[in-house]
């Protein structure tokens, strides 16, 4: 593990550092620093102005310092003389408490002091589109099932393969890559890890994926529902909790239903308990509920939840638990920000185990299909000011991810949607010009 940046460049010939954060609305904010004013950077910190970017500060504030922690430096495999390192944001001293990567490190302490230590893996879908947004970038992808399309995916294979070269280099353990439901879409996948191991590498890929795409003449995008008619970008997560040495999974029980533990169902019980809630953070923007609550697609399926239930190996519930010692949950989607997707999910479990909380009838139907006979489960919100309506009204959530974040979010995330809300759309004049 990197502990000294300026040894670190000096053994991997690296001349620039981006010591980079991300803000509360998933925006990946750096400083560009040469090599030789890493180790100044790395005991002071880079001086931003927070007010520039999506936090809940004003111009009068002072520098907001990004001080790189060196366990997450990562060289970028596609130009060698530069190096990514995630940053911890302070002000004054202090930590400055709603920056994203500050909340998890302090709800997985949180855990830590409890003995539990969250493993996750996340599943980051993203569609290669045209440079101009418009379509996507392949021509010939048609089909009406275009999942595991064997020659879609080759003609997208300079791109696919340079990111998986890119993981495989960088050990994290790439497993498969396919094209994904969408025409369009395609899904990476690599080793689960510790919840703040893979909230970096989750926000690493999304840089790499859209630098690779660039590279290419293509664009990325990780937007939940870019194109009407098509499946959406997902962020499933799979989750299991592990004791002090981290080599004992306490979810895992094979003598309980499904193969989880009493401790699983009720870090379970957390995720369905503050489901609603945790939609602000894990579903973050209106496009989201174009996602959650979209009519069937094109290919015949949403693969995207609605209601608030759990199941075993079946994807059409919001949580499955698809094999012993895990589960995935199947609600966050592509624009949620890496650290706080983390920090939510961490929250809820920690509550739902320390309140024994029940997750509940397990329902295993087709909810696509039946979905309308179950009537005791609550429904996902149908828009962003719903979920933050849901956040708001979730006190022990809100205490649990520290009242500075929450505060600083509502207000953000309140002021986006009131924008959206004023914004005057073609759908009302085609629809009201003649009332």
């Amino acid at each position: 593990m990197t502990k000294d940046l300026a040894e670190f460049a000096r053994a991997k010939n690296v001349k620039y550092f981006m010591i980079s954060y991300t803000d509360l609305f998933g925006g990946q904010r750096a400083k560009l620093v040469p090599a030789q004013a890493i180790a100044d950077m790395q005991k002071d910190g880079a001086g931003f102005a927070g007010f520039a970017t999506w936090l809940d500060l004003t111009p009068a504030h002072p520098d907001m310092l990004a001080v790189p922690d060196p366990a997450s430096v990562i060289q970028l495999p596609w130009k060698r003389e530069v190096a990514w390192v995630a940053a911890n944001c302070i002000m004054d001293d202090k930590s400055v408490d709603q920056a994203p990567r500050n909340t998890l490190k302090r709800v997985i302490e949180e855990a830590a002091r409890d003995g539990m230590h969250v493993k996750t893996g996340i599943e980051a879908e993203f569609f290669l589109i045209s440079p101009d947004g418009s379509a996507i970038s392949d021509q010939y992808d048609t089909a009406s099932k275009p999942c595991y399309d064997q020659q879609a995916v080759m003609r997208r294979y300079d791109v696919i393969a340079e990111i998986c070269d890119h993981m495989l280099e960088l050990g994290w353990g790439p497993y498969q890559n396919d094209h994904e439901d969408a025409n369009g879409q395609f899904e990476m996948n690599w080793t689960f890890d510790h919840a703040l191991a893979t909230a970096d590498k989750h926000s690493f890929f999304k840089f790499m994926v859209k630098s690779i795409a660039e590279k290419h003449g293509l664009r990325a995008t990780f937007m939940p529902k870019p194109f009407q008619g098509l499946t959406g970008n997902g962020c499933h997560a799979h989750i299991s909790v592990w004791d002090e040495t981290g080599k004992t999974n306490v979810f895992a029980d094979n003598s309980e239903e499904l193969g989880l533990s009493a401790k699983g169902k009720n870090f379970l019980g957390g995720i369905m308990k503050h489901a609603s809630a945790l939609a602000a953070i894990t579903n973050p923007t209106v496009n989201s509920y174009k996602r959650i609550n979209a009519p069937r697609t094109i290919s015949g399926a949403t693969w995207a939840p609605n209601t608030v239930t759990w199941t075993g190996n079946n994807r059409t519930h919001m949580v499955r638990v698809p094999g012993p010692g895990r589960f995935e949950l199947r609600l966050p989607d592509g624009a949620a920000n890496p650290y706080l997707l983390q920090a939510a999910i961490i929250a809820a479990g920690l509550d739902g185990i320390r309140s024994k909380a029940d997750p509940g009838k397990r329902y295993d139907i087709d909810m696509y299909q039946f979905g309308h006979t179950v009537t005791d489960a609550p429904k996902l919100p149908l828009n962003l000011l719903d979920a933050l309506r849901e956040f708001d009204n979730d006190k022990s959530l809100k205490a649990a991810l520290g009242e500075e974040f929450s505060s600083a979010y509502l207000k953000l995330k309140q002021q986006e949607w009131n924008s959206y809300a004023s914004h005057f759309t073609q759908w009302e004049r085609d629809h009201t010009l003649d009332v």
